[in-house]
Order: C-alpha cells, then sequence, then structure tokens
C-alpha cells in the first residue's frame, strides 16, 4: 500500500512539524512508500488529494479540524477515494477522537500502523462535506467569538470560554425546519445537526450521535435558558424529542431541510463558508478510514 502524508506544518502550535520525520520513519516500516506533502495556503491540502487519486491507496491528514475540513471536501466527490486516516495535531480534534485516534500523534501513528479500517458517514450540504457537525445560531456565535490568543494559550478551553461570554448574547431567529422524521417551524436560537460525537473536544453536546447509523441526529434549541440545556445535556441515547411544546427538539433524520429569517450563518466543522438556506443529508458508509480504539 501507498501513503500519502498531508501535513499542515502551522496546526496546533506547529506540534508536528518537529514529529514528522520520526512519523514518516514509522509508517515506512508498514506501507511499501510513504510519501511527505507540506501545504503552504488553503486549498493546498485539497489540491494534492485530488492529484493522488488513483495514486495513493492511504491518504493520512497531518493538522487539526480545519485541514481535516479541507481534506474531507477533496476526497469525498472522488470516484476512487482512497482509506482516510487522521494524525491530530490541532486545538480539539474533534473528528479523530471519535474514531478513537489518540490525542499524541507519536501513539497514534501506531494505530494508523496497525490499519484497522471501517466505514464511516459523511454528511453533506450544498456541495460542502463535513465529517462532525453543522450548526447556525449560537454554535456559530460560539466559534466566532473564540480569541486566537485564548485558542493558542488555553486550547479546547477555549471554546467554553467562548460559550460563557455568548449565551447572554443569543438572538432568536426565525426558523423552518423539515424532515422526514420532523418538522418546525418558530422561533430558535439554535440548530446543531451531529454525524460525529465531538464538539469542541468533548462528548458535551453531541455525545450519542454515531458516525455509522446513516443518520443525522438533530439537536433544535428554541430559547436560550438552564431547562432546554440542562434537557439536552440530560438527552439520553436513543431518546428523541419530538414535543412542539418543549424548549429541546432532538431526532435523528437522514435529511433536513432548514430554512431561516435573516439569513444565517453556517457553521461546519467549524468552518463558517456557507449561509442558509441549506439541505443537510448523511452518505451512509461513504469513506473508508483507519480507526483506532473507540
Amino acid at each position: 500500500m501507498k501513503a500519502a502524508v498531508i501535513l499542515n506544518p502551522n496546526a496546533g502550535n506547529k506540534k508536528l512539524v518537529n514529529e514528522i520525520d520520526f512519523i514518516c520513519d514509522r509508517l515506512n516500516t508498514a506501507f511499501e512508500t510513504v510519501t511527505l506533502y507540506k501545504t503552504e495556503q488553503p486549498g493546498d491540502g485539497a489540491d494534492l488529494v485530488r492529484k493522488l487519486e488513483g495514486k495513493a491507496d492511504v491518504i493520512i491528514g497531518a493538522g487539526g479540524d480545519g485541514t481535516i475540513y479541507e481534506l474531507i471536501n477533496a476526497l469525498a466527490p472522488l470516484q476512487q477515494r482512497p482509506v482516510f486516516a487522521i494524525l491530530p495535531g490541532g486545538t480539539c480534534n474533534d473528528f479523530s477522537r471519535a474514531i478513537g485516534m489518540n490525542q499524541n500523534p507519536l501513539k497514534a501513528v501506531e494505530q494508523i500502523i496497525e490499519k484497522q479500517t471501517e466505514a464511516v458517514d459523511v454528511g453533506k450540504h450544498g456541495e460542502d462535506y463535513f465529517l462532525n457537525f453543522w450548526g447556525i445560531g449560537l454554535v456559530a456565535d460560539v466559534s466566532e467569538n473564540i480569541l486566537e490568543e485564548n485558542k493558542e494559550k488555553f486550547g479546547k478551553l477555549s471554546y467554553y470560554m467562548s460559550v460563557g461570554r455568548t449565551l447572554n448574547q443569543a438572538e432568536p431567529f426565525q426558523l423552518k425546519m423539515t424532515s422526514e422524521k420532523a418538522s418546525y417551524e418558530g422561533e430558535a436560537v439554535m440548530v446543531l445537526i451531529g454525524n460525529g460525537p465531538f464538539l469542541g473536544g468533548t462528548r458535551a453536546m453531541l455525545g450519542n450521535s454515531s458516525f455509522q447509523d446513516g443518520l443525522l441526529d438533530v439537536f433544535v434549541i428554541k430559547e436560550m435558558g438552564i431547562e432546554p440545556v440542562m434537557s439536552w445535556l440530560q438527552t439520553s441515547p436513543d431518546e428523541e424529542q419530538l414535543n412542539p411544546e418543549s424548549n429541546l427538539m432532538h431526532f435523528r433524520a437522514k435529511e433536513v431541510h432548514i430554512e431561516t429569517t435573516p439569513e444565517k450563518t453556517v457553521d461546519c466543522d467549524g468552518e463558517k463558508e456557507t449561509t442558509t438556506p441549506s439541505t443537510i443529508t448523511v452518505l451512509h458508509n461513504h469513506i473508508n478510514m483507519i480507526v483506532g480504539n473507540k
């Protein structure tokens, strides 16, 4: 098997750069060839993925959530999709946690060498793809309000510092949501659609979302307050909440259509590149990934 490592040298305070030679040496013990590519600017990783179609059996993304998002968006549309692996090197590394990768890259490379592979679901909205989540409202505002200096100093704790600053600023918007399972029309402060179970490095919000069941976990919080938040955090793995009078809705669906007034910025795996309206679907078992101990 031929492996290609696509490294973002700037991810996670550049912590992967000093270890990458050792990592490639370890990979060389398990793969026929290992080629290292270093990105220089946004878009380089996606260009490399497209050029490697049919030439690499395994593509290893070395970087944080932004790097993985870029690579997945180039990988998912390919006809010949190589196996994908993640060497975590960012702040939260959410999907690498979901698939059981050790957060120490030197231990994660040992997991990659084992070549334990499973098919995973991929979310899609419009022409874009995601592994972990799609969100509007409060979740996008929290991401927008993370201070870069806090991110560098405090890592994933910076996410929760932003939550504290943002909660009291949550503004409702008009939501029209339809799916094969449930519909809703009215005010909301957040819609969060999960494919993976981690958000901000923790399972607190999406803890029971499965990336292998062919379904998306849809959460709607209609107004900000202790009751809907506590109800959300206490939701059991298979519990759906469809009561139209409740401040929290939770259900699983294969496709969800979202319209809002006003137009809302979409936060997709931490990247904010599109706005509503959106149709979000799940591609079941779309990509084979090397996994760790889930």
